[in-house]
C-alpha cells in the first residue's frame, strides 16, 4: 500500500525526468496547461457530493436489507451499529452544505460527546457493513478538511463491491495524494479506480485522471491509450468533449 510521506522529501526518479521534460522547451507548454486540468479534477469530490451521498444512502438501505439474513448474532448488531451511525450522518450531511464546515466534520468523525461519531462506530463495529461504511464517509471528512493522510488511511480500510462507491474512494485516494504532491501514487490509484468497476460514469472520470498525471509522470503512451479509450468507449461522457485536445498533447510529447 502507498504511503504518506512528507512534503520536501527527494523526489523520485520518474519526477525527476518529468523535471526534465518540463524543462525541454518544446513541451513545457503542454505541461504547463496540464496543471490547470489537474487543479480542476481535485475539486470533483466537492462538486460532486450531492450524488455520492445519494449512493451512501443506498447503500445504508441495502445494509438494512441484509439485516434479515442474521437474526441471532449479526442482525442486533448491525441495527444497533446503524443507529449509533445516524448522528454522525447528520452532522456529514450538515457539514456538506455548510458555510462552516470542518467543526460539522469533526463532529461526524468524532461524535458529540453523546452520540458516537464515524471513527467510533469504524473501531466498535468493525466487520459489519456499517462500520465499514463509517471508513467511507471518514476518508471523505478528512479530504474535505484537507487531512489526507487520514483520507488515505480510511479511504483503504473501506471496501465496496458496488460499481460505484468502490472506484470513487479509490479515485479519492488519488485525490489526496494528488495534494501530497505523490503524483506517482496518485497514478496508481486512478488507474485502479478505472478498472475496478466499468460504468459509464466512473470509469471516464478516472481514465482522464489517470491521463493527465500519467503524463506529469512520464506514462506518456499509457496516457495517450487512457484518452483514445475515453474517446473510443465512452463518447457521451464529460471527459470526452474536449479529449482530442489531451489526445493531441500525449501525442505530441511522445513524438
Amino acid at each position: 500500500m502507498a504511503t504518506y510521506k512528507k512534503r520536501g522529501s527527494k523526489p523520485k526518479t520518474k519526477i525527476d525526468k518529468q523535471q526534465s521534460i518540463e524543462d525541454n522547451s518544446t513541451t513545457a507548454e503542454v505541461f504547463n496547461t496540464l496543471d490547470e486540468g489537474v487543479s480542476k479534477t481535485e475539486q470533483w469530490v466537492v462538486t460532486n457530493q450531492k450524488y455520492i451521498f445519494v449512493i451512501v444512502g443506498l447503500a445504508a438501505v441495502l445494509i438494512l436489507g441484509f439485516l434479515s439474513y442474521d437474526k441471532i448474532v449479526q442482525q442486533p448488531k448491525e441495527r444497533q451499529a446503524m443507529n449509533d451511525m445516524y448522528t454522525a450522518q447528520t452532522y456529514f450531511d450538515q457539514a456538506v452544505s455548510a458555510t462552516e464546515k470542518d467543526s460539522l466534520y469533526t463532529l461526524s468523525l468524532n461524535g458529540d460527546g453523546d452520540k458516537y461519531g464515524m471513527l467510533d462506530i469504524a473501531d466498535t463495529y468493525a466487520g459489519t457493513k456499517a462500520g465499514n461504511l463509517a471508513n467511507y464517509y471518514a476518508g471523505m471528512a478528512y479530504m474535505n478538511m484537507k487531512d489526507y493522510a487520514n483520507a488515505i488511511e480510511y479511504l483503504n480500510a473501506f471496501s465496496a463491491d458496488d460499481d460505484v462507491l468502490g472506484p470513487i474512494a479509490k479515485g479519492g485516494i488519488g485525490d489526496a495524494f494528488v495534494q501530497l504532491e505523490q503524483l506517482e501514487d496518485a497514478y496508481d490509484y486512478y488507474v485502479q479506480a478505472s478498472q475496478l468497476k466499468t460504468n459509464n460514469y466512473t470509469t471516464p472520470i478516472y481514465l482522464y485522471k489517470a491521463g493527465v498525471i500519467g503524463l506529469k509522470i512520464g506514462e506518456n503512451k499509457k496516457a495517450l491509450n487512457f484518452f483514445e479509450s475515453i474517446k473510443a468507449d465512452f463518447p457521451e461522457s464529460t471527459e470526452a468533449k474536449n479529449i482530442d485536445v489531451f489526445i493531441g498533447k500525449a501525442r505530441a510529447v511522445i513524438k
